[in-house]
């Protein structure tokens, strides 16, 4: 979709929401009004029968029946006898009498009016003699709204008014709110459009100009450099999004266990002393395992930005042995050195921590006491070990960030360490590779970029 389209459908979508929303609210709104009208029109007339208007000083006899309002029913002291019932469905309601014993009258003049069902909170009212409640029921197709009120020792009310007028004029906003609503988003992407033919005119005149243009050596190369920029740029944003996500992914082991150990802390009391010691010991061991998967996943971060403005000129076999002396401090390795002077072009903070990576490496494979031949002869770098190797299934995957083979799976360590040597060769203008020894062990190769000379002074 192009940025122009995209423009109009945002403009759209947006307007669209906005009337989507003022729509219902208004549709709610009338609907409540209409229903609150029919409401109080249902409560007026039943003051008829509850109201002042009720005659209790003088109420009929209780002997006989109301031949005027209920032939043929039984006598109902309390209503009124000049209240004219009418049709079922008519405006102005609809009545039926509920006797407290649930029995229903339907007073003269309403015909043969299909009767409404009586339900179980109608009698209730009408057994109590007091309440109200409002509903919605439909008879014989006709949506009614129904009025239950209690009239003393009568009994209660019912009275019951069509919403068919109601629904009508509903529908009729309805159809009217749809035609502003289409006709709202028709006009918001109409001049969403216009909008975003405005915006983009200057970009579409320096596009035309371009493609004019392209016949110019110049600007075709100028053009090509700017392709390479931008793939650069995507590739780069690419790599640090899917950093993130691993290493959010990464962090969640090393967290988790960290908050089941201090929640299993905050009960030492009922723990052994020798099991309370463990617990601290593994919360510290969790402590750096984590500080170092922060602190690689930094490096790569800051790696990644990183440009040529920091190279400098670094001696690479100083470099190795300033390595090799921190590590012999940190174990009982052997190392065996061939290296010969090499002065490479780069970012020396990240070539020393890539050095460290590689002997780090090779300490955690190497037994005990076991031997590191280091090499380094016409720029490149070799690491070899006298450990287990590497699987050939593995050997793909070496450098790639958070990898870690099956066997390492229960030693320390975050997967990123070879990932930062690769990130730094590869910011020189070199390589990394991995391969299995001749006669067994890892063997790792690494270039910072070709070798721009050496002297004598700067030894």
């Amino acid at each position: 979709m192009s940025l122009r389209a995209r423009i109009s459908a945002a403009a759209g979508i947006a307007v669209g929401l906005a009337v989507l929303a003022a729509a219902v609210g208004v549709y709610l709104a009338v609907r409540s009004d209409l229903q609150g009208e029919i409401d109080q029109g249902l409560r007026q007339r039943a003051q008829v029968f509850t109201g002042p208007s009720r005659s209790d000083a003088h109420p009929p006899p209780a002997a006989e029946p109301d031949g005027d309002l209920f032939p043929g029913a039984p006598p109902r002291g309390g209503f009124p006898t000049h209240v004219q019932p009418a049709p079922f469905g008519a405006a102005s309601g609809y009545v039926q009498f509920i006797a407290p014993n649930g029995t229903v009258d339907v007073p003269a003049g309403q015909g043969k009016s299909p009767q409404i069902a009586v339900s179980a909170g109608d009698k209730a009212i009408a057994a109590s003699g007091s309440g109200s409640a409002l509903s919605d029921r439909t008879v014989k197709g006709t949506k009614l709204r129904v009025l239950t009120i209690g009239t003393g020792a009568s009994g209660a009310v019912l009275i019951a008014r069509p919403l068919t007028e109601m629904n009508h004029e509903l529908s009729r906003i309805l159809l009217l709110l749809v035609i502003v609503g289409v006709s709202g988003i028709a006009l918001a992407a109409i001049l969403g459009a216009l909008v975003a033919r405005v915006a983009l005119a200057p970009i579409a005149r320096f596009t035309k100009r371009t493609e004019a243009l392209t016949g110019n050596l110049e600007l075709a190369r100028l053009a090509g450099s700017f392709n390479t920029t931008l793939d650069a740029l995507e590739r780069s944003v690419e790599a640090q999004r899917q950093l993130i996500a691993d290493a959010g992914h990464e962090l969640r082991t090393p967290i988790a266990s960290l908050r089941a150990n201090i929640q299993v802390l905050g009960e030492a009391e009922r723990l052994p002393a020798a099991e309370q010691e463990s617990l601290r010991g593994d919360i510290v061991s969790e402590l750096d395992e984590l500080t170092a998967l922060v602190s690689d996943v930094v490096e790569l971060a800051r790696g990644a930005g990183r440009g040529d403005a920091e190279a400098e000129d670094v001696r690479l076999d100083e470099v190795v042995r300033g390595a090799v002396q921190r590590t012999r401090r940190r174990g009982d390795l052997r190392f065996e050195l061939d290296v010969e002077p090499t002065l490479v072009r780069g970012q020396g903070e990240r070539i020393v921590r890539a050095m460290s990576n590689l002997l780090e490496n090779a300490h955690k494979w190497s037994p005990e006491g076991g031997l590191v031949e280091i090499g380094l002869h016409d720029g490149v770098l070799t690491v070899r070990d006298h450990g287990p190797g590497f699987d050939e299934e593995d050997l793909p995957f070496v450098f790639d960030r958070f990898y870690r083979a099956d066997r390492a799976r229960k030693l320390p360590g975050s997967g990123l360490g070879l990932a930062i040597v690769r990130q730094a060769a590869e910011s020189c203008g070199g390589y990394a590779e991995a391969a299995n020894a001749p006669g067994g062990g890892a063997l790792l190769r690494v270039s910072f970029g070709a070798p721009v000379g050496f002297s004598e002074a700067g030894e």
